[in-house]
């Protein structure tokens, strides 16, 4: 593979990350005006988003099989006229049932995308570097989130229908549309056979089940505990809720300098042992946020949790990738798919919580599933597999 190709498909990754951020982070500053849209109350229509989190939950599942059948390009090129067909229907459709298909159908073409955009990281790039890339990636989704919501409020201030938000968010795509016209793509499944070199299957290990496992607590753990954070700062600490917003500001500005900084510290270290002295500080960072009774120590735990927690996603991912001597596409995916699993018990699993204990309980849980992740990373020391394939070096 040449450089120019390689740098293509590298850009092809960085945005599809940026779509699903983009798609996924809007939500909350567009719910409001689809309600009025609808004549809903704006509870009601916050379960119809749940179509999205359904759609990039089944794409990236079942992604891990059609890679092996239908090539990547061809994919994304179908992904492309799906995702103008989604917008259209936005822009046209007056009905709930319209609007939740739609929804789905952005989130299946932001799945395939994400979890086309993780393979060629994982399959392009090999050892820290890897890791390295990988978080680079990672740190698209959330400069789209920093970009987007800035975006949407500028549109609805003036009275811009909501859809052009979305038609916005498309624009991500043309452009992996167009550098994917030029770009040719890795060859999976058996038509790798051809080139005489024998398909081996790995066993996966027992470290893929710890990883799977960190990344499905952590990912709960981490929306579990931002979702409450305003709740449980207004209510415990009498925060205005501007005050409440800035605490969970502090925690996306440290997320993502904590990105680029571990972008380039992580090709000098071990993952392994990194992500576990990462999960560890995360929780101890966590804990003291949850137990302070000085609301002015609250962003100062904040930006220190959003820090040391920006690098575990991506590199319990990369590391999954690292557990058999060829990157699977099938291995990576589970795990992702894991992770989004997490995204979509959010609700499901502190709603009660919030319910019977509070917003302190939702985030004490929280802190407890950080303190898994911790056990999991810790497990994975006497089990990886990453060392003994040769995957240390960068």
């Amino acid at each position: 593979m040449n450089d120019s190709n390689r740098i293509r498909l590298t850009w092809i990754s960085f945005f599809s990350y940026a779509l699903t951020g983009a798609l996924v982070i809007v939500t909350g500053m567009v719910m409001g005006n689809i309600a009025d849209y609808f004549n809903l109350p704006i509870s009601s229509m916050s379960n119809t988003f749940t179509f999205l989190n359904a759609g990039i939950l089944i794409s990236i599942f079942l992604n891990a099989w059609l890679m092996e059948i239908i090539p990547l390009k061809r994919q994304l090129v179908f992904g492309f006229i799906l995702m103008v067909l989604a917008i259209a229907g936005l822009m046209v459709g007056k009905s709930l049932t319209v609007f939740s298909l739609c929804m789905f159908v952005l989130g299946v073409v932001s799945g395939i995308t994400m979890s086309i955009g993780t393979f060629l990281i994982t399959h392009m790039y090999a050892g820290r570097q890897r890791g390295s890339r990988l978080l680079f990636t990672d740190s698209f989704f959330s400069m789209a989130g920093m970009i987007f919501p800035i975006i949407a409020a500028t549109l609805l201030a003036r009275s811009i229908g909501w859809y052009w938000v979305y038609a916005c968010i498309g624009v991500l795509y043309l452009v992996i549309f167009v550098l994917t016209l030029c770009s040719e793509f890795p060859v999976l499944g058996n038509k790798g056979e051809e080139s005489g070199e024998p398909v081996v299957k790995e066993k996966w290990g027992i470290g893929v089940l710890f990883l799977s496992i960190a990344a499905l607590c952590y990912i709960l753990g981490q929306l579990g505990f931002i979702q409450w954070v305003p709740e449980y700062a207004t209510k415990s600490f009498s925060m205005e809720i501007g005050q409440a917003g800035k605490v969970v500001s502090n925690f996306w500005t440290s997320y993502m300098v904590g990105m680029w900084v571990f972008s380039f510290v992580l090709r000098f270290f071990d993952l392994q042992r990194v992500v576990t002295v990462l999960a560890a500080l995360a929780t101890v960072a966590m804990y003291l946020f949850i137990s302070t009774d000085n609301p002015t120590h609250l962003g100062y735990y904040m930006l220190a949790l959003g820090f040391v927690s920006s690098a575990i996603y991506t590199t319990l991912i990369t590391l999954g990738s690292l557990q058999t001597k060829v990157s699977s596409p099938k291995l990576v995916n589970f795990i992702l798919t894991c992770g989004t699993i997490g995204t979509m018990l959010t609700f499901v699993v502190t709603g009660p919580i919030v319910a019977k204990g509070g917003a302190h309980a939702a985030l004490t849980t929280a802190n407890g599933l950080y303190l898994v992740v911790f056990v999991m990373c810790l497990l994975l020391g006497f089990v990886t597999k990453h060392r003994s394939h040769g995957h240390t070096t960068h």
